[in-house]
């Protein structure tokens, strides 16, 4: 965007995914020059980035929105496949090849255990300052008719290699290696568990991100930034 506007320009996003990762619902927000037409701006953009990158939309927000502190939920997807030899190829990269069968009912069995406001330090890379504490609000798993598996994942917000540690720890149940309560007693740990495998990321896409009305946004925005204590 500072190349196509010719000055510099801070993008602000609503989630830092890991390399690797998809998105289909990305949002971010940048203070520009009233001077700018949205419209205009989204057909210059497309010309300027790289093929697998798109500007779908842009318009003019509230001066209180913040694409990242403002945000009320993520929403992700992680699609596996556990019978390989069916994958459709044009797919690979975006669906996990899982070479052992997955049992649907333990797999949500497990993930139903994580769902609420927890510490979820077993499973993410902690920064220094940062709290660990989120409220996971969905975990489910479905199987479509060509077999792919979907991991539904929402919450208020993620740390670093969250969706992807749950979905490791999640898949290690569904193969049967490890029971179904087993990735919510992990809970209880405050450092990352060694033997939760993270996910590969091409499996997992940003696909959405909501947001309050208007007149929230500020609140929001100041009840984000504080930092979360469990009580």
């Amino acid at each position: 965007m500072s190349l196509v506007l010719r000055h510099d320009v801070r993008l602000t996003v609503a989630g830092r995914t890991d390399a690797g990762v998809h998105a289909t619902g990305q949002v971010a927000h940048a203070d520009l020059p009233s001077t700018v037409d949205p419209d205009e701006l989204v057909r210059r953009l497309a010309r300027a980035l790289p093929g697998d990158v798109r500007v779908s939309s842009a318009r003019v927000v509230p001066a209180a929105f913040d694409a990242r502190f403002a945000a009320l939920r993520r929403h992700y997807r992680y699609l596996v496949c556990d019978t390989p030899w069916a994958l459709d190829p044009l797919r690979r990269n975006h669906i996990l090849a899982w070479h052992r069968p997955l049992d649907l009912d333990a797999l949500n069995d497990a993930a139903a255990l994580l769902l609420g406001e927890h510490d979820f330090a077993a499973y993410c890379k902690r920064r220094e300052g940062a709290t660990t504490i989120r409220e996971l609000q969905r975990l489910e798993w479905s199987r479509a008719d060509d077999g792919v598996l979907t991991a539904h994942v929402s919450a208020d917000a993620f740390c670093h290699s969250m969706v992807r540690s749950l979905v490791g720890a999640l898949l290690a149940v569904g193969e049967g290696r490890k029971a179904a309560e087993w990735p919510g007693n992990l809970l209880s740990q405050r450092e990352r568990v060694s033997s939760v495998s993270v996910a590969p990321a091409h499996g997992l896409t940003l696909v959405r991100v909501d947001y309050p009305a208007d007149e929230d946004l500020a609140a929001r925005a100041e009840l984000t930034r504080a930092v979360r204590t469990l009580s």
